[in-house]
């Protein structure tokens, strides 16, 4: 990961410290805020109004925006599109040396029931776009999850077009994985998994 640094050559000192990453997946515009693939970008807001930080704003030299979210995390959002979301939040992680392990990542999956949410570090993308995107860019898989689950479209209905679909009254299980995001921060990842997936 070491070429982001001589790609991007941010200096530390204008960035906020952190041992965190609590990353939202999503895209950026008006035009997809309300959409099921937007599920991360939400429950990132929700996460930051909870607290009495600033909004997010962007980070110089970073494809990304931020904000401090607690003393030791940092609330992120990639600027660009979903399906290269690793560009925004790689190289961040590379000059803050935060690692894998460290980084909560937050996103809709298909394959679990609307409103479910399930944590975990490392698996495989599934055909997601910023995950693959993540992977690719980190170079491991081993960052955490926190999957809300979206289900899968009506039969005929493309998953593109599905995704990408506003949902009219909102998408459960947001309030849920910020919860989790809140457990992994304050608990670790397994008292995390034993307290959200009983639920």
């Amino acid at each position: 990961m070491t070429r982001f640094k001589t790609l991007f050559a941010p200096k530390q000192a204008t960035l906020p410290d952190a041992t965190w990453l609590v990353v939202g997946l999503g895209n950026p515009g008006a035009k997809y805020a309300a959409t099921r693939h937007n599920v991360g970008y939400m429950c990132v807001d929700l996460l930051i109004d909870a607290t009495p930080h600033p909004p997010l704003a962007p980070l110089a030299g970073y494809k990304a925006e931020a904000t401090q979210l607690t003393p030791e995390a940092l609330a992120v959002r990639s600027t660009t599109f979903m399906n290269q979301s690793g560009q925004g939040v790689a190289p961040l992680a590379e000059t803050l040396g935060i690692p894998p392990e460290r980084i909560i990542v937050i996103h809709d999956e298909l394959d679990l029931p609307a409103g479910t949410v399930r944590v975990k570090k490392g698996g495989n993308e599934n055909g997601h776009n910023g995950l693959k995107s993540l992977t690719h860019e980190l170079g491991t898989r081993d960052y955490l999850r926190v999957r809300i689950g979206i289900s899968r479209p009506p039969a005929g209905q493309p998953v593109p077009e599905y995704v990408l679909e506003p949902v009219s009254d909102g998408q459960p299980g947001i309030e849920l994985a910020a919860e989790a995001v809140n457990l992994i921060l304050s608990k670790g990842l397994a008292a995390a998994q034993n307290e959200i997936h009983g639920r």
